[in-house]
């Protein structure tokens, strides 16, 4: 009995594997042995399976690429003041609005003027009895000296009432002086903005007792039309850096999180005079217009500096260029649609752009993608005939920004075929 159920199980083990057997052949998925093609037949009577390749294209092209370098930078404000009082007193208003924009002389806060006040009229009125003892001891100056001439005073006296004239003229001079004193006091009671700019949260309320030893200060203003962004770059790229210095203005772009939209363009501005030792890199700073206020004090950005261009070469679409064991390839769309692996030589390259230095000519098409199925010869359908050639992104100069190696290109399809084997 037991040898019985046995074979029974061991029958239907068997059948059960010829049935797969069958539809594995039928299906074209055993090793060594297609399952059809356009116009082939995996058996006598198996099914015909199609092999046409499902493709996107882009035409290579001539176009003028920039060659930049890309970092990360800090936005600082052109200038930063912070207002402090510089007389004591009692803070009776503030002329501004927290975030408003301020024009240089423009009044920010009232310090109470009283005391300052009065040492001004007091410097004031001491001046004007100075001057009238000057006067009266100017016209007994012109007695004496008529008198001398008549013989009737000495002359001594006459020397003597010239040193007073003298001496009353040097008080008067010392009082104006005091009244230019007693009058800048006066006017530090009203706090004016010293730059155009951007006013802050305020640091201190109305009524309350500044000095000027405080240490907040009543507003921070910041000047953000222009704007600095401070960035740091390799030790290695400063030759190049300093030839596109001395070449003109070189363009910087701040960019977005994405690291590919533009929030302002600007110029570099200054090289720093020394190279930091420690980290091996040196400081550079830009200059961005910000009319928009896009960039704020303290943000962290994506720069991208354009060191120079290169005119006229040749490009494709990054994922159109693939890499195998023999190095970078393509696959060119040829006649009737059929793909033609042909190895190709890359120059600069990012993640859209790539620099074909040798292998491609321009007018060409490359397919972008579909290459998990691609191989040398495959019979390919496009889906984007009418799509217009690849376009580069476009930068602050408008035109792509390539900032990688020829050994630097992703790989965007893992499974290509070249010459019929997968590559990985």
């Amino acid at each position: 009995m037991i040898r019985a159920n046995r074979r029974l199980i061991l029958a239907v083990g068997a059948l059960a594997l010829v049935v797969g057997l069958a539809f594995a052949y039928r299906g074209g998925w055993l090793p060594g042995f297609s399952g059809g093609g356009t116009g082939n037949q995996s058996g006598r009577d198996g099914p015909r399976r199609e092999t046409t390749v499902t493709v996107t294209t882009a035409e290579v092209r001539l176009a003028d690429v920039p060659v930049t370098i890309d970092a990360v930078g800090t936005v600082q404000a052109l200038n930063t003041v912070t207002i402090r009082t510089q007389v004591d007193g009692q803070l009776l208003r503030l002329r501004f609005s927290e975030g408003q924009d301020v024009r240089k002389g423009d009044i920010l806060a009232e310090i109470d003027p009283a005391l300052y006040q009065a040492q001004y009229d007091q410097a004031v009125a001491k001046r004007a009895q100075d001057e009238a003892n000057l006067a009266n001891a100017r016209v007994d100056l012109t007695r004496y000296e008529k008198l001398v001439v008549s013989h009737y005073a000495s002359k001594q006296q006459h020397a003597t009432q010239q040193a007073l004239v003298a001496q009353l003229e040097a008080q008067v001079r010392a009082d104006q002086a005091a009244i230019e004193n007693a009058k800048t006091t006066l006017d530090y009671a009203t706090i004016r903005s010293p730059i155009d700019g951007h006013a802050g949260i305020r640091l201190v309320d109305v009524g309350n007792i500044v000095h000027p030893s405080d240490p907040t200060g009543i507003v921070v203003i910041t000047q953000l039309r222009p704007i600095f962004v401070v960035f740091t770059l390799p030790q290695q790229t400063l030759p190049a850096v300093q030839k596109a210095q001395t070449q003109g203005a070189a363009k910087v772009a701040a960019l977005g999180p994405d690291n590919a939209s533009v929030i302002e363009t600007g110029e570099l501005s200054v090289i720093d005079n020394q190279i930091d030792p420690q980290t091996g890199t040196v400081r550079l700073k830009a200059t961005f217009p910000n009319p928009n206020l896009s960039l704020w004090p303290g943000q962290f950005v994506n720069v991208r500096l354009t060191l120079d261009l290169l005119k006229d070469v040749v490009t494709a679409p990054s994922p159109a260029v693939q890499r195998g064991p023999n190095g970078a390839f393509v696959y060119v769309l040829g006649d009737n649609n059929v793909a033609r692996l042909r190895m190709v030589t890359t120059g600069r390259q990012d993640e859209k752009i790539a620099v074909i230095t040798s292998g491609l000519e321009p007018g060409e098409t490359v397919i972008t993608s579909g290459f998990s199925r691609l191989f040398d010869g495959a019979e390919t359908r496009v889906v984007n005939a009418q799509a217009p050639p690849a376009e580069a992104p476009p930068t602050a100069g408008g035109v792509p920004p390539l900032d990688r190696g020829a050994g630097e290109s992703p790989r965007r399809e893992r499974g290509a075929r070249s010459n019929g084997a997968r590559i990985r």
